[in-house]
């Protein structure tokens, strides 16, 4: 991949993007590109032009500009990039109706609909659930003294609670732990393996759509699950389409699960390579406070978050960015990672504190797209690692940090596997004992 030249001929070259090397620490070329270019034009893996945003300031212009568009159909693709934008299999999918793709006033009608499945209330009732499964995934492999957090915890606890959260009956809900799989190993790679997950998720979700229509009683019943909310939407003058609940269910699913996964897997490990921050969790986690909890939680998802670049943007007419002539059409990235760490904005940016008040992050975006589901990965997060610290207090890497690996996708952030060691804790379930039925 090449990067376009710096007008300024006496600059120095910009740094190598988007290698193996830099999806392990990317931090260090995202601080040049603040100083240096920050808002900066290059040629993505894909083949795709975009500009990249890395200021703080720009960053949450960016995500507020009206002239920006979530709307694919404004970007007017080269030959040589067409379908490298957005979700690999959305669109042979007919996926392309949801949140993260649309703009006002559609925007506005499918959001209110589905903002009524993550009120406080609604996420609040949620938690015993949540750390129900938490619980019991950690029983599986807490006698053996080692694990990998990543498929063995952090991966199946979103899936799992996100499906409860739909009405994924419990038992289909493997297959879905299976092609969220597929989806999250493919990252990076070919897009055919994500594209047939995809495929494979739409039919699924077309005929559970169709099955819950036929049997959905006269009026909703307590804690009535997010499908079953969608269709009695669709059903009541709401206009929501069989295509629009169907890709609304998937995206839920798709930016529901791993976004959750790397908060965990990010966390943990960001607390394991920082052993006076992770005391400080246990000793305020042991005297039952909850504070440094909530606040800490902010903190990993600024330090080291689970989106690294926030989702397509289009330019609709000209506009000025950082100083820089943004064409109409041009796809605009904007680089959370690197404005999380700016330091016009925040103190000690490269510094893990949590304690850090204040602390107002992009990590979940910004604007009319802020993410709906932050409130469920915020409960998540919080119940995951309380869970791990307190039930196995000595966990530790088994491996050397050099030795892991990030997955090497454009949007997301995450490690493949985070390999830990602990004292075995005896009265775990053991690994043969059947799961209760339906359970993950």
């Amino acid at each position: 991949m090449t990067d376009q030249p710096i007008p300024d001929s006496a600059a120095p070259e910009p740094p190598a993007l988007f290698t193996w090397e830099f999806a392990a620490d990317p931090y260090p070329a995202y601080a040049w590109l603040r100083e240096h270019a920050p808002v900066h034009r290059t040629r993505l893996p894909s083949g795709v032009e975009a500009w990249l945003v890395t200021r703080y300031a720009d960053a949450k212009q960016a995500l507020a500009d009206q002239r920006l568009s979530k709307n694919p159909a404004h970007h007017d693709e080269p030959a040589h990039a067409r379908g490298k934008t957005g979700i690999p299999g959305e669109r042979k999918a007919e996926l392309m109706t949801h949140l993260l793709n649309i703009d006002p006033p559609d925007h506005t009608r499918l959001r209110r609909l589905v903002s009524k499945a993550f009120t406080p209330r609604r996420v609040a009732e949620f938690a015993p659930r949540v750390q129900e499964l938490a619980d019991r995934l950690i029983d599986r492999f807490a006698a053996h003294g080692e694990a990998d957090l990543i498929h063995e915890f952090a991966f199946p606890l979103p899936i799992y609670a996100i499906c409860d959260m739909l009405g994924v009956p419990r038992e289909d809900q493997d297959d879905f732990r299976d092609w969220a799989g597929m989806m999250i190993r493919h990252q990076g790679g070919p897009r055919g393996g994500v594209a047939r997950s995809v495929k494979k998720m739409r039919g699924y979700l077309a005929d559970l759509i169709h099955r819950k229509r036929e049997a959905l009683p006269p009026e909703p019943g307590p804690g009535e699950d997010l499908i079953s909310g969608l269709i009695r939407a669709s059903d009541h003058g709401e206009h929501l389409t069989e295509n629009e609940a169907a890709a609304m269910a998937f995206i839920l699913l798709f930016a529901g699960f791993e976004t959750t996964v790397n908060l965990i897997g990010n966390g943990t490990y960001a607390l394991l390579t920082h052993p006076d921050q992770r005391e400080l969790l246990q000793k305020s986690l042991a005297a039952g406070e909850s504070g440094l909890l909530a606040t800490g939680v902010e903190e990993l998802l600024r330090y080291d978050g689970p989106v690294e670049l926030a989702t397509w943007r289009f330019a609709t007419r000209p506009l000025t960015l950082g100083g820089q002539d943004i064409a109409p059409g041009d796809p605009v990235l904007v680089v959370l990672a690197a404005a999380d760490r700016d330091p016009e904005r925040f103190a000690d940016p490269d510094v893990l504190d949590l304690g850090r008040r204040d602390n107002q992050h992009l990590g979940y975006g910004h604007g009319i797209h802020y993410c709906l589901g932050a409130p469920l990965a915020r409960l998540e997060g919080r119940t995951a690692l309380a869970t791990l610290l307190t039930r196995l207090p000595d966990l530790r890497l088994a491996v050397d940090p050099a030795e892991l690996r990030w997955r090497g996708g454009l949007i997301m952030r995450g490690l493949r596997t985070l390999p830990v060691a602990f004292t075995p804790v005896r009265h775990a379930v053991p690994a043969t004992e059947p799961d209760a039925p339906g359970g993950p």
